[in-house]
């Protein structure tokens, strides 16, 4: 379907009273009416800008098997997403300009949403020395964020380097912090449960010695850094301490650290197996209120498709990682929505616009206003159903959510002007 026109009569934008948005070739306009335009009737729906995933992992080239950026976008289509982060760590690496490129363009074949390549921090993920930075960045992929994620840039000095180098063009080192040496072994968080379960332990420092490390190198080079996939209490602390100097620090969290707990893992399910682990409640906790008060600035799936062998075997030897693209807005609608923590024009701020601006993102976290391109999703928050993985278009089942009933229903999701996703499928 290639309607140029549409009227969407009575959304709610930003969970606000009824308003009709009219969309003209890709862009939201001021006309009340649209002769020969079709019309979707979204009364009662949330209207909210396109969301915007800083943290993806679509596995091609190298894991097409997990996911393949057509499936992996699609997924994002269909849990709100117009435009996703594509991590570095894949088969080639993402650490030359030709990789991103190929991923870039893969991205716009698919059409699904936007595919924005991270580029790697250093040489095949190998943290001895730096990508081609300046390369990637001035390729057709444009990158501006850079990271290891899956792995540490542990070494201080590199980390130095990386933020000065990105500099020159307006770049951010967006860093998985975890100290290898005190997490060797690691296999879920160090605590009671681990205590109890017999499994070793990843203690929370290990997350927050990096974090404090890393915040200080950004305020003495003047650089900008991200934090990835923030988990405990502690971070959150850390990140709010540097932001109150003024340094140039933001931060994301996971839908799965605002609602799951270690204590999932009590029955070995390498399903909740995860990288960084799940929490405690008290972590939880803190992540829900640094995500309310700004401190921590958005939330990024980390979308870690595996396929059946690599999850479905002994804890010890799965894979780390759980799909999320698919229910990230319902997560969140249970986890701070729900609860009073944020309303739908905070998460249009969390998911939208300070994801796009964090990765240099141009035409996406706009407000629905006239003038901006039409991305935009219309969400049901009062439909309620369980979580059936089977369901979704990713490759890969490994969603911690499965039978999980939760709220919210992504009924239409539009990629400038043009439905990607109508009555909750694929357009």
């Amino acid at each position: 379907m290639t309607m140029t026109k549409w009227v969407i009569r009575g959304a709610r934008p930003l969970g606000a009273g009824p308003a009709d948005i009219t969309i003209t070739d890709g862009t939201i306009t001021a006309a009340a009416s649209e002769p020969g335009a079709q019309v979707l009737d979204a009364a009662g729906l949330v209207a909210l800008p396109g969301l915007v995933d800083l943290h993806t992992h679509l596995r091609e080239p190298g894991r097409e098997d997990a996911e393949t950026i057509e499936t992996g976008t699609l997924a994002a289509a269909l849990g709100g997403f117009t435009a996703v982060h594509a991590m570095a760590n894949t088969d080639p690496v993402a650490d030359t300009a030709g990789v991103t490129e190929q991923i870039w363009r893969l991205g716009r074949a698919a059409g699904h949403c936007d595919v924005q390549p991270v580029g790697a921090v250093t040489v095949g993920l190998a943290g001895s020395r730096l990508a081609e930075l300046g390369a990637m960045a001035e390729s057709a992929a444009r990158v501006r964020v850079f990271s290891d994620d899956g792995r540490c840039v542990s070494d201080a000095v590199l980390m130095r380097r990386a933020l000065e180098y990105v500099k020159a063009f307006d770049g951010v080192i967006a860093q998985h912090a975890q100290e290898p040496r005190l997490t060797e072994g690691a296999q879920m968080n160090e605590g009671v449960a681990s205590g109890r379960l017999g499994l070793a332990g990843w203690p929370a420092v290990a997350e927050e010695a990096i974090i404090a490390r890393d915040c200080l190198l950004a305020a003495h080079v003047g650089s900008a850094l991200h934090i990835c996939h923030v988990s405990t209490a502690g971070s959150v602390e850390i990140i709010r301490w540097a932001k109150s100097k003024g340094w140039r620090v933001t931060a994301e969290v996971t839908p799965h650290h605002l609602l799951l707990t270690d204590d999932l893992v009590a029955g070995y399910d390498p399903v909740y197996k995860v990288n960084p682990p799940l929490r405690t409640a008290a972590d939880v906790a803190a992540l829900r209120e640094g995500l309310a008060d700004g401190t921590i600035d958005c939330v990024a799936t980390d979308h870690a498709p595996h396929p059946v062998e690599d999850k479905e075997t002994e804890w010890a030897v799965a894979a780390f990682g759980m799909t999320g693209l698919e229910t990230a807005l319902r997560v969140v609608q249970e986890a701070v929505v729900d609860t009073g923590l944020l309303d739908w024009a905070q998460v249009a701020d969390r998911m939208s616009a300070r994801p796009a601006a964090i990765g240099r993102l141009s035409g996406h976290g706009q407000p629905l206003a006239p003038g901006s391109p039409a991305n935009l999703v219309l969400y049901d928050p009062q439909a309620r159903s369980a979580v059936d993985p089977a369901t979704h278009a990713s490759r890969s089942r490994n969603s911690p959510f499965a039978g999980l009933t939760l709220p919210g229903q992504v009924v239409a999701t539009f990629l400038r002007g043009r439905p990607t996703v109508l009555d909750g499928k694929p357009a």
